[in-house]
């Protein structure tokens, strides 16, 4: 999916959370929203998801004006920090959740769902309860919840800030290769720099509600647009 944000800006009350914030990515990149808390960076995501709407601006899905789609129409996956599973479920039936509500053919659900817990190593562990999971397998079954439907954007909110050191950065390698197999256009939001670097195909710096720049981790290490 390709995305078009436009002089997008939403305030809470007195505190103007993003600032006529502009930028492009284009269909099946990996983008990292880097920064420190209060930048923006979470707002935007919500934007994007149709969480939150905008107080000015446009966003655009494939040359689409979204702005007031609500959620379920916009065709997206989201992670949230703290992987939002369903307790009482198994991982088979919290991966199935989307395709159930989507009222998909059993025999089409069980393929896709047995599809994600391979590319997502979770074999064995089907009938097992959240609970019953260390945090970086609960991890990968909130990813194939995500992208069970089929989305064609995904977003993930600070997706390893819940998890240990060592086992977030073997998510990170995973991530990235599974990203690139699935081939999906995906966000994700850090303040982790080593984690946007080590990740991401762009990195979208934001400080106070604006972008300080937007490119590679090498144009952005090699050439900061501004001292911040």
């Amino acid at each position: 999916m390709y995305i078009k944000v436009e002089g997008l800006t939403k305030s809470f009350g007195s505190f103007e959370a993003v600032k006529d914030v502009s930028f492009e990515i284009q269909d099946g990149k990996l983008v990292g929203f880097l920064g420190p808390s209060g930048g923006g960076k979470t707002t935007i995501l919500r934007m994007l998801a149709g969480l939150e709407f905008p107080d000015a601006g446009d966003i655009q899905f494939d040359h689409v004006r979204v702005n007031e789609l609500p959620p379920q129409k916009r065709n997206i996956g989201f992670v949230f920090q703290n992987y939002a599973l369903f307790r009482h479920m198994s991982v088979f039936d919290n991966i199935a959740f989307g395709l159930v509500v989507q009222k998909r053919k059993k025999e089409e659900i069980r393929r896709r769902v047995e599809h994600l817990i391979e590319l997502t190593g979770l074999q064995g562990l089907e009938r097992r309860l959240p609970h019953q999971l260390s945090g970086g397998q609960r991890q990968r079954v909130a990813f194939a919840r995500a992208l069970a439907p089929e989305p064609k954007l995904l977003l993930l909110d600070e997706p390893f800030a819940a998890i240990d050191a060592k086992v977030r950065k073997e998510l990170r390698i995973w991530l990235r290769d599974m990203i690139r197999q699935v081939g999906v256009t995906t966000i994700f939001v850090t303040h982790d720099q080593e984690e946007a670097v080590e990740i991401a195909d762009d990195i979208l710096i934001m400080s106070q509600g604006k972008i300080e720049q937007h490119g590679t981790p090498l144009e952005i290490y090699r050439e900061p647009a501004t001292p911040f």
